[in-house]
């Protein structure tokens, strides 16, 4: 492993002259597994894992074998990959892009090969030649839910749509649906979630939270929701019903605060 000692004159100038890029020190190494890349509920129950037969590196949100030892000096993570996926190797130098919330891509097939700038010749992360495990039903993509259904599915988005609302039928069952996204006004029949018995995360307009709460069809499986809210509306209301979701799990409420006083003259 090549790391450098803790020393105040050390500089990254030097490092990446001679390694290319800003290596951490010792005691600042770290394994760059699921809980070091931190991403926030909305974006990453939009990701699915999927790793390609034949891709280099795993398409995974971390690992236990991602060893970080450096930085590339704009906040992309260097690491060994000692977990290479199906067309990898053990010791192979992959990055962490900190733009992207899963997979790593491929540098150089080892630290010799990184130190002597000779990169890598294979791809990293391959494209999937299965149906999508991410699914986008709207006016501009997919045009039916039957068309995204499928055994592998974990992620549903209904976004804009011209037509007629859309029922869950065809998904009722898959068994890895995990994420349903629906923008307002899209589904024939909020009731319909509460037959998708895996769901972690699910964001829907207040309407439609409204069904559910009233009929006590909320998921329990919820480890997160989100309120979608379209165009300009008082946000007092909105505050209600996302308290109404917290209270089903017993979390802390939004608290409300009234500021009384004189603004004095309009000038």
């Amino acid at each position: 492993m090549i790391a450098r000692q803790r020393s105040p004159s050390a500089s990254s100038i030097h490092d990446f002259a001679a390694v290319g890029c800003e290596l951490f020190f010792l005691d600042d190494l770290y394994v760059a597994d699921a809980t070091s890349r931190y991403c926030r509920w909305e974006f990453a129950a939009m990701t699915a894992a999927v790793t390609a037969p034949d891709a280099a590196v795993q398409g995974l949100v971390g690992s236990p074998g991602w060893i970080a030892f450096g930085d590339n000096g704009g906040g992309d993570r260097l690491a060994v990959d000692l977990t290479p996926g199906p067309r990898g190797h053990v010791g192979q130098i992959v990055m962490l892009d900190h733009e992207q919330d899963i997979g790593a891509e491929l540098l150089a097939d080892c630290l010799l090969d990184l130190v002597s700038e000779r990169p890598s010749g294979r791809r990293g992360h391959r494209h999937h030649d299965g149906p999508p495990a991410v699914a986008r039903v709207n006016t501009g993509n997919l045009k039916s839910v039957e068309a995204a259904a499928h055994a592998d599915l974990e992620v549903l988005s209904i976004g804009v749509w011209d037509d007629e609302p859309l029922s869950l039928a065809p998904v009722i069952g898959l068994p890895r649906l995990r994420t349903l996204t629906a923008y307002p006004g899209t589904l024939a029949d909020p009731l319909e979630i509460a037959e998708l018995t895996g769901l972690e995360f699910l964001e829907l307009g207040p309407q439609e939270w409204r069904v559910l709460l009233d009929a006590g069809a909320v998921p329990r499986s919820l480890s997160a929701a989100a309120i979608e809210v379209r165009g300009d509306q008082d946000p007092l209301p909105i505050m209600i019903l996302a308290n109404e979701l917290l209270a089903l799990w017993d979390r802390p409420r939004i608290t409300r605060t009234v500021v009384e006083g004189e603004l004095g003259p309009v000038a």
